[in-house]
């Protein structure tokens, strides 16, 4: 079967490669035909798993087809699918840069997002890259919801990579999205995550700002979320590690739906950081 492709792939080559062939009654190569020789080249070599010489057949068919922009996004995947992550981050970012060129940002946002899920088991640095840019182009296009979302992404893998100060500015960001879509509930929990990140920073002071400026959102005050967090700052500016560790291990706390990525390494990090492991907190109750 696979050398059947094989040969069906370097049939349509030749007819790509005729088509570019100019003689005393053809004057001009027939770029659009080789375009689709080359494009059929390509899913022979693929479905072959002969992914190299696909991704070469997927470039010649962007080379000779310059409005079909998925070619070399194609071009990307093959390169995922020998495991090269680098360079197919670097054909689907020149993907995404050719949709936008062309009028079509909501495609360039979305290669964007499937780029930043490829690379983040692999870097974490570059895939925080990517679901920025592609919650720009959102934010750009006003479809605020989908911008929030790859916004969280990214605010997440900063707590990951420790860049606490990156992480509270886009948390801040994506509660104010969050507000101008009316969704309330997700800005508490957007509340509750910024308490944590500033906490983590050792800014008390950010982290009860955080609190008092959410007292203005329908239906805050008094919550849960409002409650527990006013109750974590009480201990922790008194320094009862009692009462910081019920509302660590909580469940609204404890079983946080990734809001903040590594949750419970992160509450730990607080409690030995400010109380410096004094007290009765067993470090593997928190974990």
């Amino acid at each position: 079967m696979a050398a059947q492709k094989i040969n069906e792939a370097h049939e349509h080559i030749a007819k790509a490669e005729k088509c570019l062939k100019t003689s005393l009654t053809k004057w001009k190569p027939d770029f659009d035909s080789a375009a689709s020789e080359y494009a059929k080249a390509a899913v022979c070599f693929k479905n072959a798993k002969q992914y190299e010489q696909a991704k070469d057949a997927y470039l010649k068919e962007a080379e000779y087809h310059t409005e079909n922009k998925t070619a070399i996004e194609q071009a990307g995947m093959m390169m995922k699918e020998q495991k090269k992550m680098p360079e197919a981050i670097q054909y689907i970012e020149k993907a995404c840069m050719m949709y936008m060129e062309n009028g079509t940002p909501d495609t360039a946002a979305m290669a964007l997002d499937r780029a930043g899920k490829l690379i983040e088991p692999l870097n974490l640095e570059k895939a925080v890259d990517l679901y920025q840019k592609a919650a720009g182009v959102f934010e750009n296009e006003d479809r605020l919801r989908q911008a929030v979302e790859l916004l969280g992404k990214a605010s997440r893998l900063l707590v990951r990579l420790k860049r606490l100060d990156e992480a509270a500015v886009a948390l801040q960001k994506e509660k104010n999205m969050y507000k101008e879509i009316e969704n309330f509930p997700m800005c508490f929990k957007k509340t509750t995550a910024q308490v944590l990140v500033h906490l983590h920073r050792g800014d008390y002071v950010a982290a009860d700002k955080c609190v008092r400026e959410s007292y203005s959102l329908p239906g805050y005050s008094g919550s849960e979320d409002c409650v527990a967090m006013e109750t974590l700052l009480q201990g922790y500016d008194e320094q009862d590690e009692d009462q910081v560790y019920r509302v660590c291990n909580s469940p609204l706390l404890k079983y946080m739906d990734n809001d903040v990525s590594n949750t419970k390494y992160f509450l730990f990090s607080l409690i030995i950081l400010h109380f410096g492991g004094r007290g009765k907190i067993n470090p593997c109750q928190v974990f």
